[in-house]
C-alpha cells in the first residue's frame, strides 16, 4: 500500500493552567480599635490579631472606631463585586446616637443629608430599641443629662465614616457604630474578633 503523504503528527502535551485557589468569604466581627488591614508600621491592632488565613483580604473597610461585620476574600471578582459603588451594595449599621432624634432629623437622614463633599443617597433609618451588644472596651461614655437612641441605618454608599457624618449633620453626634449587615451577609451570633466562612 502507498504510505500517507502526510508527515507524523506529534502529541502536544496539554498545559492546563494551575487551579484557582478555591474561593474563600470570611465575615470577622471587626473589634472596637482595630485596623481594616493586615500590617501597620505604628504596633496598632490589625486584621493578623485575629485572622490566620492566608490571601484573603478585606472587601471595604470599617473604621478603626467601629465594630462589627467585615467581609474578607481571596476572589478579586466577589472583592470588587462587594466593593464597587455601581453595585449599590447595602449596608446596615446600628447606630447609638447622641439624643433623641425627632421626625425632621430622621426625615433628613433618610433623604439624605449634605456632607462635606456633597449630598449622600437616600437611606433607610429607623429607631430601635438598644440591641443586646457585646461591652466596648472602653466603654462609651455616659452622661446622665444626656439621653441616647439607636438607629438601624442602611446605605448603598461607601464613603469615608459616612454614616458618622451623617448624622452628625443633623446634630445627633455618632457615640457607638456597629455594621451589621452587608448584601444577605449578616453578623449573627459573631463575637468581637471572631470569624466564619460564609
Amino acid at each position: 500500500m502507498p504510505r500517507s503523504s502526510r508527515a507524523p503528527t506529534r502529541r502536544r502535551r496539554s498545559r492546563r493552567a494551575p487551579a484557582a485557589a478555591p474561593t474563600r468569604l470570611l465575615g470577622l466581627n471587626k473589634p472596637y480599635d482595630v485596623l481594616s488591614q493586615f500590617t501597620d508600621d505604628a504596633g496598632r491592632a490589625t486584621l493578623a490579631d485575629y485572622v490566620d488565613v492566608p490571601g484573603v483580604y478585606p472587601a471595604g473597610r470599617l473604621d478603626r472606631d467601629s465594630e462589627g461585620l467585615l467581609l474578607l476574600t481571596n476572589n478579586g471578582r466577589l472583592n470588587a463585586k462587594i466593593t464597587q459603588p455601581a453595585r449599590k451594595m447595602p449596608k446596615t449599621y446600628w447606630a447609638q446616637v447622641e439624643g433623641v432624634p425627632d421626625e425632621h432629623q430622621l426625615a433628613a437622614l433618610r433623604a439624605g443629608p449634605a456632607i462635606k463633599d456633597g449630598p449622600t443617597a437616600p437611606a433607610e433609618v429607623i429607631c430601635i430599641d438598644a440591641p443586646a451588644l457585646w461591652p466596648r472596651h472602653p466603654p462609651v461614655r455616659y452622661r446622665k443629662t444626656v439621653p441616647t437612641q439607636w438607629l438601624a441605618i442602611t446605605i448603598t454608599e461607601g464613603r469615608n465614616r459616612q454614616v458618622r457624618r451623617m448624622t452628625a449633620a443633623v446634630d445627633l453626634p455618632t457615640l457607638r457604630l456597629v455594621r451589621v449587615a452587608i448584601g444577605g451577609w449578616n453578623l449573627g451570633d459573631l463575637m468581637p474578633g471572631q470569624w466564619r466562612d460564609l
